[in-house]
């Protein structure tokens, strides 16, 4: 066998030289029934996950156009339907289109978390329907803190 090698060129050598044998691939699956369940679970907090931000997006949904909206309305009327009209995507008719003027007022204060109608710059949306004024900055102000701040009655 010495006797093949002598004479031969170092590259000729390599040549000769068998590869070495590669390990069989490392398996990426678990091997353990632990790591199934912990996979398993992950899957269902992920799947519950997403179920649940979909369903907030729906329901949500109205709150996201409302503030599309409030950009393009032009005076204290358009503010005063805009606002009606997500009050009514987000409580009961009954509750919501029997109000008017203090009443009104009194209910975005009590739905929104603050005074901005009742006491503020809002005041002006229990007769803003009865008269032509441009969309004051408080006011839209106003609007808007309510548009995001409401937390309406929750579906049993």
């Amino acid at each position: 066998m010495n006797e093949d090698w002598q004479g031969l060129s170092l590259v000729e050598l390599l040549d000769r030289l068998e590869p070495v044998p590669q390990p069989a691939p490392i398996s990426m699956w678990p091997q353990t029934i632990g790591w199934l369940l912990l996979l398993l679970i992950v899957l269902l907090a992920l799947g519950y996950l997403g179920y649940r931000l979909a369903r907030y997006r729906r329901r949500t949904a109205y709150r996201r156009a409302a503030l599309a909206e409030l950009a393009a309305c032009p005076d204290d009327k358009a503010l005063a339907l805009l606002v009606r009209r997500t009050a009514l995507a987000a409580y009961p008719r009954a509750r919501i289109a029997s109000l008017s003027g203090r009443a009104w007022l009194t209910f975005l204060d009590r739905t929104g978390a603050g005074s901005d109608f009742t006491e503020g710059p809002g005041k002006s949306l229990a007769t803003a329907p009865y008269r032509d004024t441009a969309a004051e900055t408080g006011t839209r102000q106003a609007v808007s803190r309510w548009i995001r701040r409401h937390r309406p009655d929750q579906p049993s």
